[in-house]
């Protein structure tokens, strides 16, 4: 009795439960060696798309064919083989190498010329299939992101709320990424530090594993968290509907350190009278504390001789500060003098608002003309999407 592989695939885990299941490939496989007298020598399983080359289970068949480890090969149907050309090609290498392939559903005389014409134009007509149904759930996938939806599961620090639902932001990872983008942003912690910072408080991966180096640079990275979507095939970005997590100038600053672009700040005394009492003798520069075996000292840089201990000038200074006294018609001036200071603030604001508004308008239109302009091939995809991330 002929010993024979037998090839099953499902393209999902949801499509495994219903449909062509695995159980109902196996089950119609099993059914049809009987009925021809063959052994089955080996099962090979798969839960992933024929429509991409590299399936590990069906390269492994493969490399058993080739050398010998069975007379032929049982597959439910020919769709379950292959979707893309490249590994139809090798199945029919196999063939011409006289191994005896069999589809379950399909009847093909492959020794023939008109079966395996059959099957060719069976193969082709598999592989078209795929190939539409890519680009129907490539425009499904742009509509949603135009609308603000991110199709994809969402980053750590939000929830998945279904598909037709905006993610939100997760109440427990989600302050977290905020810390992490917080943390990092301070220009004073290492990848590192920061991983076991954040590690200890409790942000670990959906999974729950710890944070590794690539997952911090991924989140760091990654737009969303500000409000915009962006595709990594392509790098096509778009504006999401969902609510940030953090604020724009906090991602530029943590983009700005991660490239290098800033220079640690060297540490900074808060001394008592810092930048207030200045030198009589020049007029001209404020006294700069130094510490200095245990003590403070007032310095002028341009005057030599010119330095007060710490303690000595800053009791001075408290002193005069205590004998200060307001009365009732100095609150009054100081109450006047608030009112007057948040009537103009709120004016400024108004007028802030109205000017990002402008702006808003403008940009808006800027991006409908960029469109246009990729639609008339006046520009390439790359200078499209550089100037559209830009003005987003």
């Amino acid at each position: 009795m002929k010993k024979y592989h037998a090839y099953i695939r499902v393209s999902t885990v949801k499509q495994g439960e219903r449909g062509s299941s695995l159980v109902e490939q196996k089950s119609a496989i099993e059914a049809y060696a009987a009925r021809h007298n063959l052994r089955i020598g080996g099962w090979f399983e798969e839960t992933e798309t024929a429509a991409k080359q590299g399936r590990r289970a069906f390269a492994k068949l493969l490399a058993e064919l080739k050398t010998g480890g069975a007379d032929g090969l049982i597959i439910h149907k020919i769709d379950r083989s292959a979707r893309n050309l490249r590994d139809w090609a090798d199945l029919g290498d196999l063939i011409d190498r006289g191994v005896d392939v069999r589809f379950v559903s399909d009847n093909f005389d492959l020794l023939s010329r008109g079966g395996r014409l059959s099957a060719d134009i069976q193969a082709v007509v598999a592989a078209d299939y795929i190939r539409n149904l890519r680009e129907e759930v490539k425009k499904g996938m742009y509509g949603r992101l135009k609308q603000g939806f991110y199709p994809f599961g969402a980053p750590i620090g939000y929830r998945d709320n279904g598909r037709a639902a905006l993610k939100t932001i997760d109440p427990i990872t989600g302050p977290l990424v905020r810390e992490l983008f917080e943390r990092y942003a301070t220009n004073t912690v290492g990848f590192d530090e920061l991983r076991r910072e954040m590690t200890a408080k409790g942000l670990r991966t959906r999974t729950g594993n710890v944070l590794y180096m690539n997952t911090l640079t991924l989140i760091l990275n990654n737009p969303f968290y500000m409000g915009v979507m962006r595709l990594g095939s392509t790098g096509e970005t778009f504006p999401g509907a969902h609510e940030p997590l953090i604020s724009k100038a906090l991602f530029d600053r943590v983009q700005a350190i991660l490239r290098g672009k800033t220079v640690p700040k060297g540490k900074m005394h808060c001394f008592l009278l810092r930048q207030i009492v200045r030198c009589t003798a020049c007029n001209r520069r404020t006294l700069t504390g130094e510490r200095h075996k245990g003590h403070i000292y007032y310095r002028c840089h341009v005057c030599p001789g010119v330095s007060w201990r710490g303690d000595v000038l800053e009791s001075s200074v408290i002193d005069h500060v205590r004998r200060i006294r307001i009365n009732d018609g100095d609150f009054g001036d100081l109450r006047d003098l608030i009112a007057a200071e948040y009537a103009s603030s709120h004016a400024a604001r108004e007028r802030f608002a109205a000017s990002l508004n402008l702006r808003l308008s403008k940009l808006d239109a800027r991006l409908a003309r960029l469109t246009d302009l990729l639609l008339d091939d006046a520009i390439d995809r790359n200078a499209y999407n550089a100037q559209r991330e830009r003005l987003l």
